[in-house]
């Protein structure tokens, strides 16, 4: 289980890759769940992390909540994948249907691929998808698979305090996660995900969890992330991924 931490900016991604953490997500919170950043900041905070062999983190980036829009989301695909990150990722926010979804994920595949064979290539959906008129996770899975992505991922639009575990059953997220790795798709967990949760997160199964909130100051995804914390995580989530006696 790999741990995910969104920085915003230079500052706190190199503090969050020199806390040891595995993957390095850049966004721009002030733009949604999975808003995206400018590229040259991505390209600064992914020349500043590899610049330092000391770093092994691998870099995400997330490109949008997404109109329902074929052409824009492959467009943006192909520009992130020219600044050659790990992981590309994009909510789906306005797909309604299966078809939308479907058509949505073709393009942002077709559009990183025609840069590069490497990149992850992850559709995020959302588990609070009725609270806005959303596609439901089982859809997500399909339109991954069919596309040629490598994950697929599950967050929460609405940051209201709202997490995860309150949006969907635990049952409902081990069958997502089920049901994904039997079509051979890896699979990302986050939407207001604390501490609380690792453990049960574990047991459920993801390949990747994903965070903000819970190591920012005051819990407040809005506010600087706390080095502090981000030790403290990045620690425990090592601790419990080593093999019992």
């Amino acid at each position: 289980m790999k741990l995910l931490i969104s920085p915003t900016t230079v500052d706190e991604a190199r503090l969050v890759a020199e806390a040891g953490c595995e993957i390095v997500d850049i966004k721009n919170v002030d733009e949604g769940s999975l808003g995206a950043q400018p590229p040259w900041v991505i390209r600064q905070i992914i020349s500043d992390i590899r610049s330092d062999p000391r770093n092994q983190s691998q870099v995400s980036v997330a490109i949008g909540d997404l109109p329902n829009k074929p052409g824009t989301i492959s467009l943006a695909a192909y520009g992130a994948a020219q600044l050659a990150p790990n992981y590309i990722k994009a909510g789906l926010r306005d797909a309604t249907c299966l078809a939308d979804t479907a058509a949505m994920s073709h393009a942002m595949v077709k559009g990183i691929r025609m840069v590069s064979d490497a990149i992850q290539i992850v559709i995020s959906g959302y588990a609070d998808y009725q609270r806005f008129g959303g596609v439901s996770e089982m859809d997500i899975i399909t339109a991954a698979n069919d596309s040629g992505a490598d994950v697929v991922m599950l967050d929460t639009l609405i940051k209201d305090g709202k997490s995860l575990f309150d949006v969907l059953s635990v049952d409902a997220i081990k069958a997502f996660v089920d049901i994904a790795h039997q079509k051979g798709l890896q699979v990302a967990l986050a939407g207001s995900i604390s501490m609380a949760h690792i453990d049960q997160l574990k047991a459920i199964g993801p390949d990747i969890i994903g965070l903000r909130g819970a190591v920012c100051h005051d819990s407040d995804r809005s506010q600087p992330i706390c080095s502090q914390r981000v030790r403290g995580l990045v620690g425990y989530v090592q601790s419990i991924k080593q093999p019992v006696g």
